[in-house]
Parts: structure tokens; C-alpha cells; sequence
């Protein structure tokens, strides 16, 4: 039998071997490097690094320091929140030459030889199209982009320039903007038909395949489509144009999310204390969801949803939440797009409500609430408002009624979020009539 000095020795060389990863000679190391297609990138040690290649099915995360390359796959495991308190420094390149032509993200042409240029997006993402190498490059950043941009700048080959004015887009081959946004700049098209039944939100637009067996085999016909903001949790690598075209066609009712500034304290995501800077985020967001929605073919009048997530200190955040979405109203209905809202039934729907009566004007004009009791129903219970109200009174409101779980119809499964949806765009306030910025008609 072995002495009890020896069975010490023995565990004591155990736990050693099983520290040695954790030495300071291997947490020292402040970097690492990757090389694709003739790029070389040096990240920092912190950063993942994730081959879409062998793993198609990795949900392209905007919240952790990552370096994705190669192409999206079908965004499977994309589960969780939709809004998130940081937003990280994240580059994903693929190739250029069959890169979808995302609508929602400004993408500027980079010349062979040539540095990317400074350049911001309203969703904290910005795209470059790198000719030489033939790589799409799409940055997301948290504070600032200057970071990730230096990143790739050095890895084509170019010091990185002091910050100058940001770009908001170029014209030029393979590369896409985002339109001027101005007043009445609502897209064509016919406004959604009304819709009364299940809908569904993804963290992430799903396939076609997935959305055209949902459209066959599930009880849903909206799906809630997450087209911008700088909260937003994950990657659209599946949104489109063409994606929008083909749901409108199949007749689905699509309900455009943006997930903006939240009532929580994030220097890159947060919702500002200050009711009067908070009025000022709701047109920006408002000008940013818009731009979005023109380009991605929205017609004028769809309402576009701010997305407000709960908080518990009302005494806070009341204000601020109120101001932030009676402005976002504003400003959407002076850019050709109705306004909508979703809120928790325990915050932004009560602060909404005690205000109503003030500015009924500037009031979304859909509600959709978060209530996960299970009822697939719109009453005012579910909704967080007072007994027999008024308020968002018929064709007018969602209830989001059971959160992140996964649902299979056919051979697709789908991590998602249930509603109930009760909204007819079509009998809405009509929106005002603008002939020139700044000015509308008496």
C-alpha cells in the first residue's frame, strides 16, 4: 500500500499538470494570427475565431470578440436575447465574389492597394468590399469602429489613417448603400394586408427553405425580422431584398424590428437618462430604421417596431422611454412609415399608457407586448393596460406570449418567440402628406 507521503506526492503532480494551461507563460499571450485569403490578421488573444466552413450552422453573435470567416450558413443556433447590453468588435470575411447584397448595412467599394476607408452604419456595422484580395469584409463594433477597421487595415496591407469623417456609403462596383434618407422617404409598394393570427420572431431571418416549410406546415403566417440597431444580438446574413420580395409574395406578414438604444446603462447600446437626449435617439433610430426598411423594399406605411426591452426602475426610465418612442412616432410618420412599439407589459406598456393621454398623437401606433403567460390573445390583461381602454383599441396590437424555445414544422426548427398579432396597416391614422423636407400640407 502506497505511503501517505507518496499518495500526496501523486495528487500534488495531478493538480499540477492539470494548472499548466493557466500559467502566466500561456494567459500572457496577448495575441494570435489567422491568414485567409491572403489576408493576415493579428486579434487579439481574447477573440474566437470561427470557420463558418466547418461549422455552418454557428450563429454569427454580435456580442462576443469574434472572427467568423467564410459564408453564413442557416444561423440554426441562434438562440436567446434579441437585444444585448454590449455590443463587441466583430469582423466576418467571406468570399467577394458570391457575397449576399445585404440591404441593411452600408458597404463601400475598397479598391486593390487602397485602405478602408473611415466609415459608420447606423446598426454599428459597416461592410467593405476589398477587390484585391476578393473578400467581403463586414465590421461590427461597439463604441466605435476604429478598432476592428485598424484590424483590417493592417491585415491588407495599409496602416491605418487617423479617423477622418466617416463615410456613409460609395457608389462603385460591388458595393451597396443605404438611400438618403429625407422626408416622405417611405418605400413603394402597397402597405401589408391586415393579418389576424400567430407570428413568430428569430433572433435572425431564416432560411428559404425553413421560411417556405414554415409557410406549408406551421400555424404561423408573421414573422418578426430584426432589420437593424445598434443592440441588436445578432448577424443578418440571410437579409435581403430579395429575402423581403420572396416572404411578401409567399404572403407572409413581416414585422420590422429595430432593436435601438435600451433602457439600461451601455455606453454602446444604452438609452439615454435624459428625456430630451432620449427624444433625440428616438428620430435618429426612427431615420436609421427607415433607411433600412426603404432598402430593404418595405412599402410606405408598414409599421416599423422599436424595440424597448423590460427594466424594473420605472422611476428611471419612465420618462426617457416615453420621450425616445413618442419621437421615434413622430419622425417615422414624417418619413412614410407608421410607428410601432414592443414593450413588457410591467414597464414600457404602462409607461406608455399613464402618457397616452397627453400626446395621443405621438403615440406608436401599434403596441406589441411581452406578457409570456401562454394566452394567445390581445386583451387589455395581456397587454399590461388598464380595463376596458381604449387605447390601441381594434386592429392594433401584438402579444408576444412565450419566449426563446425551439419549434419544429416539417424537417426546420427555429429557436423563437410566439405571438399573437391583431394589426391591419391599412386602417391606421393616415400618415401626414409631405411635399418637401420640413414642410407638409395643411
Amino acid at each position: 500500500m502506497p505511503s501517505r507521503t507518496l499518495v500526496r506526492r501523486l495528487l500534488a503532480a495531478t493538480l499540477l499538470m492539470a494548472l499548466a494551461p493557466l500559467t502566466p507563460a500561456h494567459a500572457a499571450d496577448p495575441e494570435q494570427s489567422v491568414d485567409y485569403r491572403g489576408l493576415h490578421l493579428t486579434l487579439p488573444a481574447d477573440w474566437r475565431v470561427v470557420d463558418l466552413d466547418r461549422d455552418p450552422g454557428a450563429c454569427l453573435r454580435l456580442d462576443l470578440p469574434t472572427l467568423y470567416l467564410g459564408h453564413a450558413g442557416p444561423q440554426t443556433r441562434c438562440t436567446g436575447r434579441r437585444a444585448v447590453p454590449v455590443r463587441a468588435d466583430t469582423l466576418h470575411l467571406e468570399p467577394l465574389a458570391d457575397a449576399p447584397p445585404r440591404a441593411d448595412v452600408p458597404t463601400l467599394p475598397v479598391p486593390d492597394g487602397a485602405e478602408p476607408p473611415p466609415a459608420e452604419g447606423a446598426s454599428a456595422e459597416v461592410r467593405y468590399a476589398l477587390h484585391g484580395p476578393g473578400v467581403m469584409a463586414t465590421l461590427s463594433y461597439g463604441a466605435q469602429p476604429e478598432t476592428v477597421r485598424a484590424l483590417l487595415a493592417h491585415a491588407v496591407g495599409q496602416p491605418s489613417a487617423p479617423a477622418g469623417r466617416p463615410a456613409s456609403g460609395a457608389q462603385g462596383p460591388a458595393a451597396t448603400t443605404a438611400p438618403a434618407v429625407g422626408v416622405g422617404a417611405g418605400g413603394t409598394g402597397a402597405p401589408a394586408a391586415a393579418f389576424t393570427g400567430h407570428g413568430f420572431d428569430a433572433c435572425t431571418a431564416p432560411s428559404q427553405d425553413a421560411m417556405d416549410t414554415w409557410r406549408a406546415d406551421s400555424p404561423f403566417g408573421a414573422v418578426g425580422i430584426y432589420i437593424g440597431g445598434r443592440a441588436r444580438a445578432c448577424a443578418q446574413p440571410q437579409l435581403t431584398a430579395d429575402w423581403v420580395r420572396r416572404q411578401l409574395a409567399a404572403g407572409w406578414h413581416l414585422m420590422p424590428i429595430w432593436v435601438g438604444p435600451q433602457p439600461w446603462h451601455s455606453t454602446s447600446t444604452g438609452l439615454s437618462t435624459d428625456p430630451s437626449e432620449a427624444d433625440d435617439q428616438g428620430r435618429e433610430a426612427a431615420e436609421g430604421a427607415a433607411a433600412a426598411a426603404r432598402a430593404l423594399g418595405l412599402p410606405a406605411g408598414t409599421p416599423l417596431y422599436a424595440d424597448l426591452e423590460n427594466y424594473t426602475d420605472r422611476d428611471t426610465w419612465d420618462a426617457p422611454v416615453v420621450a425616445h418612442l413618442t419621437a421615434w412616432t413622430v419622425r417615422l410618420h414624417e418619413l412614410g412609415y407608421h410607428a410601432a412599439a414592443y414593450v413588457s407589459a410591467s414597464s414600457g406598456a404602462k409607461a406608455l399608457s399613464a402618457h397616452y393621454a397627453q400626446a395621443p398623437q405621438a403615440m406608436p401606433d401599434v403596441l406589441w407586448v411581452a406578457r409570456w403567460n401562454g394566452a394567445a390573445s390581445v386583451t387589455d390583461a395581456d397587454l399590461g393596460l388598464p380595463s376596458g381602454t381604449t387605447q390601441w383599441s381594434g386592429p392594433r396590437r401584438a402579444h408576444q406570449y412565450q419566449g426563446d424555445h425551439d419549434a419544429t414544422y416539417g424537417d426546420e426548427t427555429i429557436n423563437i418567440d410566439r405571438s399573437w398579432v391583431d394589426v391591419d396597416p391599412t386602417a391606421l391614422t393616415p400618415l401626414p402628406t409631405v411635399t418637401a423636407p420640413g414642410r407638409r400640407l395643411p
